[in-house]
């Protein structure tokens, strides 16, 4: 048979971290444990073939809209396999407002260029990539450039006038 071909196991079993039922998985009988390093991109994938960090391939068709997170499980039955996903850092750029006007300017400029953001507690954090940091230098934003992982607030906007 070619290989293009092949039989690819799939799980539609994601488990999300935390909770009994988590914990339950976490411990189920026989199953090995593999984790996969995705990238943001790669965690708004609810469909597509995958490869755990440890080589064994299989595919996932996941609720549409669905975004993976560090510590979610899939469970792929076909291979009796708990894999754990782990968020992959990425080079991203980190603005510290220091006043609530600070915020409203930053967060206004980079959403008005539909640019995708993580919000903490004291930070917004976006990728590193040449149009932001152009946006963020247009508008006299101070920033620091890092390597974390990343998960937008939400998916990209498709804006159409």
């Amino acid at each position: 048979m070619f290989e293009a071909f092949k039989t690819l196991p799939t799980t539609e079993v994601l488990v999300r971290s935390g909770g009994a039922a988590h914990d339950r998985q976490a411990r189920s009988a026989g199953y090995a444990h593999d984790t996969i390093t995705l990238g943001w991109e790669e965690r708004l994938k609810a469909r597509g073939r995958r490869r755990t960090d440890g080589g064994i391939e299989f595919g996932t068709t996941l609720v549409r809209g669905t975004v993976l997170r560090a510590g979610d499980l899939l469970v792929v039955d076909a291979l009796r396999l708990l894999v754990s996903v782990v968020e992959r850092p990425e080079p991203v750029l980190v603005v510290v407002p220091r006043s609530a006007a600070d915020w409203g300017h930053a967060a206004y400029h980079l959403g008005n260029g539909h640019q995708p953001v993580m919000f903490t507690d004291r930070e917004i954090v976006c990728l590193d990539t040449i149009g932001t940091a152009q946006i963020l230098d247009q508008h006299g934003i101070a920033f620091v450039r890092d390597l974390r992982a990343f998960t937008p607030v939400g998916l990209l906007a498709d804006h159409r006038h």
